[in-house]
């Protein structure tokens, strides 16, 4: 991305909704324009509440750039101060939205001055949004699923969820006003009210900008159903589906079995869920947790594959069938339905999927027979991912996801060998780095460094588009010297490059005594990047209401169904929040784990 400043765009003029209100194919919900941007409009019930969502999140940025949408939020929002009006900014993986409930007036003046902002953004907060960044990353809760993107995309694209903001801690000004400019427009947004008119007054200034496709989908995986061996006690696993009201109901089906199996009838797990969730205009994912207690861990990971043995078969009973179909059909029933409906559609504007109206949805209800969802459930385990706490899932027909680079990836280069361990060597060649021990070679090419975050001291951590990461640390290895690390420096390209602040001397690291560096073999180099470390079982009940909330709050944002309430998705956002400050409480340990000294 380059970073010098763009042009400023010329002022877009205040103008006037189009006073063309056009049907949506849903009675109740239609669509306008304000000063651009394609607006959706429902009547609903109390407070008016809006939301202005933008096609671009986590997903678009790269790993060395990313936090950089978050860093817009977060200045977009600073002017509006404390005040009594309920409102707020999120950034996602694939959208970022901007919300308010309150008078048509209040809402007005919101929106207006979120988008004076996002034109005008104010960079002398830059320093100082920084730092709030980092103390909200430093007691960011990582739920139970929080390492499967990173494992399934690697360090890009969907997979940079699991990944610290690296680009919150460097970036310029430049460079934040032009992703603002150039993203932050009106061709990639999208208004929705829950009012059948647009409130007198409303300005959108934004400036004008082409519509951002969604990121592309890359894979860190050679082969699925995979596993990967996790330490937070539960089990969890995701898939890739194509859209469709069948695996919506499927999520549910699946939720509801293992809840039945685990909790009910084998009395192993507390927290059971399963979810959808759209990905983009085609696929969605499915997720399913588990949590357990250590001493039944085994029973947990035997009656989770167990479930998902059974659905996979087609041994679906029509009751449950009719049970999930029951739950989503209620929801039309709500006197708010179609104002409910509005954040999904907004999404779904975004991403050119067409939104069914509810007639159809119903119809699509209907339609969904047993075998449907036996498909569905054979879909999701053929890109299942599964992360199970200690031993592996071989036995139920699961490959370990790579621990090594290929064969084929080996370099030829300077060895310079572990202070800590003769069998561990780290290699400089003009291609890459690599680091190897006895069990395997883990590399990083310099075409394929996803980030470079470099220590003024020499240290430097590579991080690969695939998700390895290879620690650099002229400390830990010999005639690591400052030439070595230079034909480093010249080969990364300067985009992939993070400068980070002076260490602290005790968080330089230092070649540990021979008894303790036997205990830890695998620590001193190239692992993936696991940030979640062994947790107390006093984090359980936190991970299971973040992974609960979290794709909860998600799902009633963005899915096919309609909802009970605009009113209740913002409350399942205010969980989200609740259960991250209780996560945060807890884990004090995690403050500076991953980002730059």
């Amino acid at each position: 991305m380059s970073q010098h400043t763009p042009a400023a765009p010329a002022p877009a003029p205040a103008t006037a909704a189009s006073t063309a209100v056009a049907p949506t194919g849903t009675p109740g919900i239609r669509l306008t324009e304000v000063d651009g941007v394609r607006t959706l409009l429902a009547a609903g019930s109390g407070e008016i509440t809006a939301g202005l969502v933008f096609r671009v999140g986590a997903a678009d940025e790269t790993y060395a750039t990313s936090g950089i949408t978050h860093l817009v939020e977060h200045l977009a929002l600073f002017r509006h101060g404390v005040s009594d009006l309920h409102y707020n900014g999120a950034t996602a993986t694939t959208y970022t939205i901007f919300h308010a409930t309150g008078t048509a007036d209040e809402v007005v003046t919101y929106l207006s001055g979120v988008c004076d902002a996002l034109r005008d953004l104010p960079l002398e907060r830059l320093e100082t949004e920084r730092e709030i960044l980092r103390t909200e990353a430093a007691g960011r809760s990582y739920g139970p699923n929080h390492q499967l993107p990173l494992w399934r995309y690697g360090a890009q694209g969907y997979g940079l969820v699991s990944y610290t903001e690296l680009g919150a801690w460097h970036l310029t000004a430049d460079a934040v006003r032009e992703w603002a400019a150039t993203r932050f427009t009106r061709e990639n947004a999208v208004l929705w009210i829950t009012s059948d008119t647009v409130p007198e007054g409303l300005r959108l200034d934004l400036p004008p900008g082409p519509r951002h496709p969604m990121p592309p989908v890359t894979s860190a995986l050679p082969v699925t159903p995979a596993y990967i061996s996790g330490d937070d006690g539960g089990v969890v696993m995701d898939g890739v589906v194509r859209r469709s009201t069948a695996a919506s109901l499927f999520a549910e089906i699946l939720g509801r079995a293992l809840h039945a199996d685990l909790r009910q009838k084998g009395g192993y797990s507390y927290a059971t869920a399963g979810h959808y969730s759209p990905r983009d205009a085609d696929f969605a994912t499915i997720t399913a947790y588990a949590d357990a207690l250590p001493q039944k861990q085994d029973a947990v990971v035997g009656g989770f594959v167990d479930v998902l043995a059974r659905l996979r078969a087609g041994r679906i009973e029509q009751s449950e069938l009719d049970a999930a179909r029951n739950k989503v059909l209620k929801q039309f029933d709500h006197p708010d339905v179609h104002a409910a409906s509005l954040p999904s559609y907004a999404l779904n504007l975004l991403v050119d999927h067409a939104n069914a109206t509810h007639d159809e949805h119903r119809a699509e209800l209907a339609a969904v027979t047993v075998d449907d969802l036996g498909n569905v459930a054979r879909e999701l385990h053929s890109t299942a991912l599964l992360q199970v706490p200690g031993r592996g899932a071989d036995w139920a027909g699961f490959t370990e996801a790579p621990q090594y680079s290929a064969d084929s990836d080996r370099l030829t280069g300077t060895r310079h060998q572990s202070h800590e361990d003769k069998g561990t060597v780290l290699t400089v060649a003009a291609e890459g780095v690599g680091f190897s021990n006895p069990h395997g070679m883990i590399t990083v090419r310099y075409d394929q460094c996803a980030a470079m975050v470099a220590y003024p001291d020499g240290g430097r951590r590579l991080t690969g588009h695939d998700g390895f990461q290879i620690s650099v640390e002229p400390t830990l290895y010999a005639d690591l010297t400052p030439d070595r690390i230079a034909t480093i420096d010249a080969a990364v390209p300067p985009s992939a490059v993070v400068r980070a602040p002076v260490r602290a001397p005790d968080r330089i690291p230092q070649p540990r005594p021979a008894s303790e560096a036997a205990a830890r073999r695998t620590g001193t180099g190239g692992w993936r990047r696991i940030p979640t470390p062994l947790l107390k079982l006093g984090v359980k009940a936190a991970y299971a209401a973040t992974l609960f909330f979290g794709l909860r709050a998600v799902t009633l944002t963005w899915t096919v169904e309609p909802r009970p309430g605009t009113a209740f998705v913002v409350l399942h956002w205010l969980l989200l929040g609740g259960s991250l400050a209780l996560s945060k409480v807890l884990r004090k340990a995690l403050a500076t784990r991953e980002a730059p000294e």
